[in-house]
């Protein structure tokens, strides 16, 4: 069974401060272990850019069109 909670960043604080420090500290470490490889996945951002999905010359237009259309 899965259990879903919709909780917010500052009720995620809330709980923590509710913590004991020794409890703090185990959570600092799983948390740490998680995402201890999360930094190295990152894609440079020029990387990232060359990438990216373009758009043709009449994809533009027709968004310029539409955008001043709007404003």
């Amino acid at each position: 069974m899965e259990l879903k909670l919709n909780v917010g960043y500052g009720q995620v604080w809330e709980l923590i401060d509710q913590l004991s420090d020794r409890d703090i500290e185990q959570l600092m470490k799983q948390v740490q272990s998680k995402f201890k490889n999360h930094d190295t996945e990152r894609i440079p951002m020029q990387e990232l850019i060359l990438q990216a999905p373009t758009w043709t010359d009449e994809e533009y237009y027709s968004y310029m069109e539409v955008r001043d259309h709007i404003l």
